[in-house]
């Protein structure tokens, strides 16, 4: 761990002239301070006070002070930043005017949960991140059209995979960043990109997620593009995923992993399995959080419309991928990149350990395309659909009771969130509805 005289001296090694404190807001949008390193000390004293009434989901404008406590092991230089002087960042824990932790900072809600874990004995949470995004041509003046990078598909090079060199310079930006990048390529869809890197605990991979996201857009810019990790920005394609790979460990104990268990899986883990199925509906509102979340989560285009789960079968929502040992993990295949990472993370912890809790047992796994089932197989398999849409989806967020008192106080203010974005939706007009209905 980090000291505040190991940051001192990286600051002064590496002749830091910027700083940036940063923290996320309930969304899960990237905010920071920016203040010149001579302002160091104040930073690491915890005394940077950000109007937490103008950051979505967090204070009423009557009691707004809020301070950011910086977390000394998130320490990173931002290697894109080359005029003005060099730019570090430290990621930040929000915390209220008296000292105490701010229950609505996303990253606290995140880190509750994993402590939960710890309190009842089971180690802590690793997380991998498969992350999804598309490449758009920026105009002259610098903005996204609505022209994709490339025409190529799953797996292509160049010179059908136009985004390739951009996508290799994100790569060795994040490797700079100390990220361990496991895989790159192009994804399904044109224009459509992947990156994967290793597994870590479950905060620092929601503060990767959050980087990577950053480090992305940032050098599609020098390519003359534009990255979006919008869940369907393209109709007729398909939409980019988050899958996020879970297991639990206790020190270097997988407690997943059982040689002698059904599919090499412990009784632990077919409880945690259980939990998430039991609560996939209700998460769906934190893991796929936008309108257009649900336009990517239908029928034909690799996303999984289906509470089940399977080995290698990837219509199902839970999928046990190759490698056990160390590599035991669940991949949860519906989320996507719109997501606040550390709700996301935080919401299929909580359901995990409610199923641990209760000892809940899953339904057999389902190796036979979910898609191809008549609804009679389905009902007799125990397979229930996703919401397919953000209000049936808050609708069923709000009636768990055991995932929102699991995830606290954040919960009653995402759904306010999510209900004012409803309504302005629904006060808008679309390019659609005036192609479909201007001659009614």
């Amino acid at each position: 761990m980090k000291t505040a005289d190991d940051i001192r001296k990286l600051a002064k090694d590496e002749e830091i002239a910027y700083l940036r404190m940063t923290f996320s807001d309930l969304n899960g949008a990237l905010k920071n301070v920016e203040i010149p390193i001579d302002l160091l000390d104040v930073a690491l004293n915890n005394q940077i006070k950000i109007d937490g009434s103008s950051i979505t989901g967090f204070l009423p404008i009557q009691s707004s002070d809020m301070y950011l406590y910086p977390d000394l092991d998130t320490w990173t230089i931002y290697p894109w930043i080359t005029t003005g002087g060099k730019t570090a960042s430290l990621i930040c824990d929000v915390h209220n005017s008296d000292g105490t932790p701010f229950a609505g900072d996303p990253r606290f809600v995140l880190k509750q949960l994993d402590d939960s874990l710890n309190e009842i004995g089971c180690g802590h949470a690793n997380v991998g991140a498969e992350m999804e995004y598309f490449l758009f041509k920026a105009d002259d003046a610098g903005q996204p059209t609505g022209q994709l990078n490339d025409q190529a598909s799953y797996f292509d090079v160049y010179p059908d995979d136009r985004g390739e060199a951009c996508r290799r310079e994100t790569v060795n930006t994040l490797k700079t960043m100390g990220f361990s990048i496991e895989a790159d390529h192009h994804e399904v869809a044109p224009g459509q990109c992947e990156i994967d890197f290793k597994y870590a605990d479950a905060v620092k991979t929601a503060d990767r997620i959050q980087l990577l996201k950053l480090t992305t857009k940032a050098i599609a810019v020098k390519y003359g593009l534009r990255a979006t990790f919008m869940p369907k920005p393209q109709a007729g394609v398909n939409g980019s995923g988050m899958h996020l790979n879970t297991s639990l460990f206790d020190g270097s104990q997988n407690l997943f992993d059982d040689p002698k268990g059904n599919h090499g899986l412990s009784e632990l883990a077919t409880h945690y399995l259980a939990g998430i199925l039991t609560h996939a509906q209700a998460f769906t509102a934190i893991t796929n959080p936008t309108i257009n979340s649900y336009k990517r989560l239908v029928p034909g285009f690799e996303a999984p419309t289906y509470v089940a789960w399977a080995i290698a079968n990837r219509t199902a929502l839970v999928r046990v991928p190759d490698g056990r040992g160390p590599q035991t993990r669940f991949e949860l295949r519906s989320g996507d990149p719109a997501a606040n990472p550390y709700l996301a993370i935080a919401a299929i912890l909580a359901a995990g350990l409610d199923g641990i809790k209760k000892k809940l047992t899953p339904p057999k796994n389902v190796e036979d395309s979910i898609y191809d089932m008549s609804a009679e197989q389905r009902t007799a398999a125990q397979i229930v659909q996703l919401p397919s849409s953000l209000p049936k989806a808050l609708a069923k967020l709000q009636a768990d009771k055991a995932l929102t008192e699991a995830m606290g106080s954040v919960i009653p203010k995402y759904l306010q969130v999510k209900q004012d974005e409803l309504t302005r939706f629904q006060l808008s007009v679309t390019d659609w509805e005036k192609q479909a209905y201007f001659n009614v």
